[in-house]
């Protein structure tokens, strides 16, 4: 038999080899399957909520034009959507609706027919594990699209704050798994656990808006649930993107009043928020994908400048590496069927 004989190095090149550190962070990067088992962060379909948008009408499935595969969806076709997504694996979906009628104190909104009423127990009837979680705000009801009852040109706080109870017990009388108060009006989240419990309702989590920023990511949302205000801005109750301290008063603040999760939106803008909420509460994360997030992703997607399933789940991932729990997005959907094909 043959040995082979190994020939070292001149020393020289030793030498050299040797300025190398020992730990070389490349030799987990190699393959696939080892990238896979050294992998911190992982996208799953148990992440995900998917907002809905339920209109009246009969035979409603129209495509959102700045939110490509997103629909307004009446109620008899809802029940088909909600177990399609069930099929997929999605574990919840939050609901925004578009009344029949606006009027200045957004009565549609706690109102026992209303359609997010209406949305609720045709979902929950259709498939009940499906979690339903309710937007409670006022801009989509209101003739005005503000967040709130409005006097003399600004939002009353305090007084909302009691349309907000309303609306609250309205959607957890109907089936409701979470409710999710976005108005970002101070006390909101204390008010509503008061309402809740007052009225039957005390295992009804909260799902707090907490640090919900004055963003210019929502424009395809306003376009979607026909809400854009229609005098002045939101930038008197919405946080301002410039301020992370304050942020976290707030989270502080809906955690004290007794959220049982805490949101951050937008997300991609805010993902410092994220990771500082993260390392300083213990408590369930959920993180926004909000439209325009969503659209930009779609419109470079759809004019070859990007691979939008790549970057899509790059996105993602990087919420989820941020200290997200769970997020909303559009993309929900297509994401679930990419990981089932993976």
């Amino acid at each position: 038999m043959t040995l082979t004989t190994i020939q070292w190095r001149p020393s020289d090149e030793l030498t050299t080899v040797a300025r190398f550190p020992t730990q070389r962070l490349r030799r987990l990067r190699r393959s696939e399957n080892l990238r896979r088992l050294v992998r911190e962060t992982t996208l799953s379909v148990d992440d995900f909520i998917y907002p809905l948008f339920v209109a009246h009408g009969h035979e409603v499935r129209d495509e959102i034009s700045s939110m490509p595969g997103n629909y307004h969806w009446s109620v008899d076709r809802l029940a088909g959507e909600g177990e399609a997504l069930s099929v997929l694996g999605i574990p919840a979906v939050m609901l925004f609706g578009l009344p029949a009628h606006k009027d200045e104190w957004g009565s549609e909104d706690y109102a026992d027919d209303g359609i997010v009423q209406q949305a609720t127990r045709a979902l929950k009837q259709a498939v009940p594990d499906l979690i339903v979680v309710t937007d409670v705000c006022m801009c989509e009801y209101t003739s005005h699209g503000h967040c709130g009852i409005v006097r003399d040109g600004e939002v009353q706080n305090d007084e909302t704050l009691a349309y907000y109870q309303r609306v609250a017990v309205s959607h957890a009388a109907a089936g409701a798994d979470i409710v999710a108060p976005s108005g970002m009006m101070d006390g909101q989240v204390a008010a509503i656990r008061a309402a809740l419990d007052a009225n039957g309702f005390p295992q009804t989590p909260i799902l707090a808006y907490a640090a919900k920023f004055a963003s210019s990511f929502y424009g395809p949302f306003r376009e979607a649930a026909d809400s854009p205000p229609q005098f002045g801005d939101r930038q008197p109750y919405q946080m301002d993107p410039a301020n992370g301290r304050e942020a976290l008063r707030e989270v502080e603040s809906d955690i004290a009043e007794g959220a049982d999760i805490v949101m951050i939106k937008p997300a991609l803008a805010y993902l410092d928020i994220i990771r500082q909420t993260r390392d300083r509460y213990d408590v369930p994360i959920a993180a926004y994908n909000v439209s325009g997030e969503y659209a930009m992703v779609k419109a470079a997607g759809r004019n070859g400048w990007i691979d939008e399933q790549k970057v899509t789940l790059e996105l993602l991932t990087s919420i989820k590496r941020a200290g997200a729990d769970m997020i909303l997005s559009y993309h929900a959907k297509e994401v679930a069927r990419w990981l089932r094909a993976a």
